[in-house]
């Protein structure tokens, strides 16, 4: 008991240990760096105060000049689309409030009505640093981006089914001309961008349309650092999905269909109806403390039909990554929501068919998505409450013998073999299976890394409050602290997360009193550490997960004190093991293999030690 106390003690020690050295080596580490930065701060003043208001103008202008004769020289035949004056044309349907430029006729951001930035409240907007383009001939060994060239802006069209089409004309005296086309339909986050090129055997050298996107992400979720780990470049090549997370580059080798740059709940996406050739995406995530989350830059080829003229159709998407809205896009849109990839994807098909159907439904009649998560979680154990019955019961009829299990350690003391040997044959009489509580935990791995994956892809959780959480698609934090613990803990505590934590210590605490005295402290101490570790685990998880998994511990104790105070008879099942200890015995060849083996082993333990006794 001595020694237990000692480890005990020794373990609080070591914790408090590691607290105020991350706590110390954190606040040096601040301190150097505020001392770096009035450094660097003090130098860019006295290095800005020699630069009179003169030098400045005089750069200004001369940077401006070396620009515009650059644009006009590049700019060939279309010599107006040179210099020009950015003007901005604004189409709103009920979802999107899109603002177009007249430089390079593109989309340059996408207000999202219905979704609003976790930090701010204002609404999301997308492509606020967002280019697209492609080469074209301008003249004789003359090129230039169209990303660069201002186009003529036409008033917004309103059509009959509801939609708004916009037009951006590029013309050059030799009758060649660019149109782009922009339809918003509807209700809807798709707008339809089509390119309608006149001398199109002129403009694009050999039929071939050499088309540069570049985009930034930002922030619109409660943290930077969670939102780039849950970033990623989504593609279909050759009508297959795919994307890239930990690699920085993709290369295609096969026609792509779409090219899509995701959050964690939003993204924007470039189609190619005619799919491009080939080319390649690179993208990198931000490491710094800004709220910029990843640069991206794709460069995608598409052949063209060398002819006067010829229109090429693409669709640009900036939006939500709702399954049931990105479904109705392009094929395998749908995958960009994040329900189970790589190892993972085994859960794919649970979520797909039975988590997502089922709190779907809940969510279709009560609006408190807490109380669904809730429901959800009584769903599955009741869908696999048969599974998990026999185990319970097993555990239970388990904490009956531990008075016999204790007895037996005491007669064997030293000889783990005899022992062993006598509880397989006391769990056999009683009918208990020692792996029954096994079941539970397989069970929850599958559940745990399904729901996971739902719970942090679900917009429709965005911004739902529950009880203490004001997101329960993000952690809530009952403490922020002074500085950050390691190991993915963070600089706050979450208080479901201390609920899953304490539930699961319970349940620990539960499954210990079933099984016999452990002489060995680390062993007695082991269902102890699982419930530490999932502070670190948990801390930073959605409180949808953690709520789940507060329940889910809830039911599991509830069952146990059910089967272990009304259901188990306890005077019944030692009657019972009485009773078949009396009756002839008869064994599986399972059971004999095993205890032939362990007969075995017994032996030849008795001759290693009486070896050693003649030594």
């Amino acid at each position: 008991m001595k020694t237990d106390k000692n480890t005990v003690i020794g373990f609080v020690l070591l914790g408090i240990l590691f607290f105020l050295y991350f706590w110390f080596s954190n606040k040096q580490q601040s301190a150097a760096m505020e001392t770096k930065k009035r450094q660097e701060d003090s130098l860019a003043r006295v290095a800005a105060a020699r630069i009179t208001p003169q030098d400045r103008e005089n750069a200004r202008l001369d940077s401006l000049r070396r620009d515009s004769a650059s644009r006009v020289s590049a700019a060939g035949e279309f010599v107006s689309a040179g210099i020009g004056t950015e003007q901005l044309v604004t189409v709103e349907n009920d979802v999107i409030k899109a603002v177009f430029t007249n430089k390079g006729a593109q989309v340059k951001s996408v207000e999202l009505k219905n979704y609003k930035g976790a930090i701010d409240g204002k609404p999301v907007v997308l492509a606020s640093n967002n280019q697209v383009g492609y080469s074209i001939n301008t003249g004789a060994n003359q090129s230039a981006q169209t990303s660069g060239l201002f186009f003529t802006a036409a008033e917004p069209v309103k059509n009959a089914d509801g939609s708004t089409t916009v037009n951006f004309t590029l013309g050059a005296a030799n009758g060649q001309q660019i149109v782009h086309q922009y339809v918003v339909k509807k209700d809807a986050y798709m707008i339809d961008w089509n390119v309608i090129l006149t001398g199109a055997d002129r403009l694009l050298s050999q039929g071939q349309m050499n088309l540069s996107w570049k985009t930034e992400t930002y922030q619109h979720e409660r943290t930077a650092a969670y939102e780039r780990q849950m970033s990623n470049i989504c593609f279909s090549e050759g009508n297959d999905f795919d994307y890239i997370s930990v690699k920085n580059e993709k290369k295609f080798e096969k026609p792509v269909q779409w090219v899509s740059v995701v959050q964690q709940f939003f993204n924007t996406t470039l189609i190619a109806k005619n799919s491009f050739s080939d080319g390649q995406v690179k993208w990198e995530r931000k490491t710094d403390s800004s709220n910029a989350l990843a640069n991206a830059e794709a460069d995608l080829k598409l052949k063209v039909p060398v002819a006067a003229s010829a229109s090429v159709p693409f669709q640009l998407y900036f939006g939500p990554s709702d399954y049931n809205i990105l479904k109705k896009q392009a094929p395998e849109m749908d995958k960009i929501v994040n329900l189970g990839r790589d190892m993972y994807s085994f859960v794919r098909p649970i979520n797909k068919y039975i988590i997502m159907p089922v709190f779907d439904f809940f969510a279709s009649f009560v609006k408190n998505f807490g109380w669904v998560v809730l429901l959800l979680t009584l769903f599955i154990r009741l869908v696999t409450s048969p599974l998990t019955y026999t185990s319970y019961l097993s555990g239970a009829k388990m904490k009956v013998l531990r008075p016999e299990l204790d007895a037996l350690k005491k007669k064997f003391g030293d000889d783990q073999q005899g022992f062993a040997m006598e509880q397989m044959k006391l769990f056999r009489e009683a009918g208990v299976n020692p792996l029954g509580g096994c079941i539970p935990a397989l069970l929850q791995i599958p559940i745990f890394f399904a729901l996971y994956s739902f719970f942090n892809s679900n917009i429709s959780l965005r911004g739902q409050a529950f009880l203490w959480s004001p997101d329960l698609s993000s952690y809530d934090v009952i403490a922020t602290l002074p500085f950050s613990i390691p190991l993915g803990f963070g600089d706050h505590i979450s208080l479901f997360t201390i609920t899953a934590v304490v539930t699961s210590f319970l349940i620990s605490i539960y499954n210990m009193s079933m099984t016999p005295t452990q002489d060995n402290p680390m062993l007695k101490y082991m269902p102890y550490i699982f419930p530490f570790m999932l502070l670190f685990i948990f801390n930073k998880l959605p409180s949808a997960l953690t709520w789940y998994y507060t329940v889910s511990n809830l039911i599991t104790l509830g069952l146990q004190f059910v089967i272990q105070n009304y259901i188990i008879n306890h005077d019944k099942i030692l009657a019972k093991i009485e009773e078949k200890r009396k009756a002839p015995k008869s064994k599986s060849k399972w059971q004999e293999r095993y205890e032939g083996m362990m007969e075995s082993q017994k032996k030849l333990q008795e001759l290693k030690e009486k070896n050693q006794k003649r030594k």
